[in-house]
């Protein structure tokens, strides 16, 4: 199973790159747009480039046990290293730039949620409780999906919304890069951690109030909403069991 988790990460890599080179391409060839013509084209542009050269760079020189186990499962990996590389990418993929294909981008991420429900299997059949581990990735999967990704706006306060923006969903990827890091080691069986709903919860109201009228953030609003319910009911389950 060590392989089959190591090729959806590399299923998640290709993808994700693929989808958000082609993205950047586009934008740089199309002379009618400007890549740093403002604030938020210079941040969303350049974080994605920033994010995209710095996981090349991690996969390549800190990543040698990852690429062996695509074909020798006894290979060793370091998941540590690994998810830290998933995060650093993923920066890249909450950021909306001119050209974007969402549907391509979810399925790099479904890869990826593939594998932290595989791994959670391994945990759990190495004696981890399986309760506590089962509920946590499923609440972990909400979670991820309540992370804002960067959109323009254009309402009266753009450019505090945009640094708020972009902070929050920050905050909140390494907030999940934290956690995908606790499944892979063997530490997934309690993932309701107070820091990264509170910022979720409180992050994730700012945006949505500041662009309310403008534009309500429906996929956000739900999944925010689903991840403090099921922050709370966990919580109040774990007490019990």
């Amino acid at each position: 199973m060590v392989s089959i988790i190591s090729w959806l990460f590399l299923l998640y890599f290709v993808i994700l790159y693929a989808e958000r080179l082609q993205s950047l391409v586009r934008l740089f060839r199309d002379s009618s747009l400007k890549p740093f013509g403002n604030g938020f084209d210079i941040y969303v542009n350049l974080a994605s480039i920033l994010s995209l050269a710095s996981g090349l760079v991690m996969l390549a020189f800190f990543n040698s046990g990852f690429w062996k186990s695509l074909f020798d499962s006894a290979a060793v990996v370091d998941y540590s290293m690994l998810c830290i590389t998933s995060g650093v990418i993923l920066v890249s993929g909450m950021v909306h730039t001119e050209y974007t294909i969402a549907p391509v981008q979810f399925a790099s991420y479904g890869a990826l949620i593939v594998a932290m429900f595989l791994m959670t299997i391994i945990n759990v059949k190495q004696g981890s409780a399986a309760f506590g581990s089962w509920y946590s990735v499923i609440y972990l999967t909400l979670f991820s999906m309540a992370i804002p990704v960067m959109y323009r706006s254009h309402i009266q306060k753009a450019a505090l919304f945009h640094i708020l923006e972009a902070i929050v969903s920050l905050a909140l990827v390494a907030c999940f890069t934290v956690m995908l890091r606790m499944i892979f080691l063997g530490c997934g069986e309690n993932l309701l951690l107070w820091l990264p709903i509170i910022i979720a919860a409180v992050g994730d109201s700012i945006l949505l109030s500041m662009r309310w009228k403008e534009e309500v953030n429906t996929f956000v609003l739900i999944f925010a909403i689903a991840s403090v319910a099921a922050f709370v009911v966990g919580k109040v389950i774990f007490t019990l069991i």
